[in-house]
């Protein structure tokens, strides 16, 4: 009875500590949050649409324009695709896009199913002043965003360049009754308790990043990581791939740069980045010994089997 009495008031104490912990952390975390405040000034311009401010961040000139598309809940698309697109900017006009959510842009009410994800990341480039044809650049789940658009505006997509994409049967019918729910709770606890802070440091961040884009980088992360935007996106995967699978492989000039799957799917992911390859008049797939963020990792690499398949585009 005497031990269970100690073992009590151990855990007692043991739960007054975590309480305080949490407690403070939270209160530094919202002193922090009005201090990056200054941080938040966007990098590329703010488009109105639905109501609501979306970011989309133009460099370079050229023929042909690259629509750089982010992976899901890439907190920073501006900067965390800037290891490739600064390597092609010189010969073409690269437009990046940050969804509802991601990076500068609004975190907004409604749904986030895929015909939304692509009318209003239309809209967006339209009003930006950027026109098509588009040289789609999807990286992961945007993929299946990128093949929707071929095929509702077949006369607006020049080319498809996926960077390690997804693909309509890259997921499996496990993966899409997987609601990540539990995961999702964990990320918001994170974001919202501030003990995210003591997760995400300098060294976890590329060092091709200075100072000042770090701590941009750290501050849209603080805010925004696995916001409610973001993480809808994913419960519509299943319809998204339905409404795929009802109309004709969009047959555009495809170049697939897939890595080595272990971030991903394994060889369910590579299987399916072959299958959709095949049977496309004018497609490859090139395989990268790296993970899942082959922009960041192989920019070099990509960048110029980019150049190569494009100069084939004017063939």
């Amino acid at each position: 009875m005497k031990a269970l009495k100690i073992t009590g008031k151990i855990l007692l104490g043991l739960l007054i500590i975590i309480i305080a912990f949490l407690l403070v952390m939270f209160i530094i975390h919202r002193i922090l949050l009005a201090k990056e405040e200054p941080l938040l000034e966007p990098l590329g311009q703010m488009v109105e649409v639905d109501g609501n401010q979306m970011s989309i961040y133009t460099e370079g000139e050229g023929e042909h324009t690259i629509v750089i598309m982010a992976g899901s809940g890439m907190p920073s698309p501006i900067l965390q695709y800037r290891s490739l697109y600064s390597k092609l900017s010189d010969t073409y006009k690269i437009a990046v896009i940050e969804k509802f959510g991601y990076g500068f842009s609004d975190v907004v009410d409604g749904e986030r199913d895929f015909d939304t994800l692509l009318r209003q990341d239309h809209e967006a480039l339209q009003k930006a002043g950027v026109e098509a044809p588009y040289i789609l650049c999807p990286h992961s789940m945007s993929g299946i965003e990128a093949i929707l658009w071929a095929q509702k505006y077949p006369d607006e997509v020049e080319a498809i360049v996926g960077l390690d994409m997804s693909t309509p049967k890259a997921y499996t019918e496990e993966m899409l009754e997987d609601d990540g729910k539990g995961m999702i709770a964990l990320y918001t606890f994170l974001r919202e308790s501030g003990v995210g802070r003591l997760v995400l440091t300098d060294k976890n961040i590329p060092d091709s990043y200075d100072k000042h884009e770090k701590d941009v980088f750290k501050a849209l992360v603080f805010r925004k990581f696995a916001n409610k935007n973001t993480c809808d996106e994913g419960t519509h995967i299943a319809d998204a791939i339905d409404e795929i699978n009802t109309a004709d492989k969009p047959d555009v000039p495809t170049l697939l740069f897939m890595s080595d799957g272990k971030e991903t799917g394994g060889q369910v992911w590579i299987d399916a980045m072959y299958d959709y390859a095949d049977g496309l008049t004018d497609a490859k797939v090139i395989e990268l010994d790296c993970g899942h963020m082959v922009a960041d990792e192989k920019p070099d690499e990509i960048a110029e089997a980019m150049r190569e398949f494009i100069a084939g585009l004017d063939r």
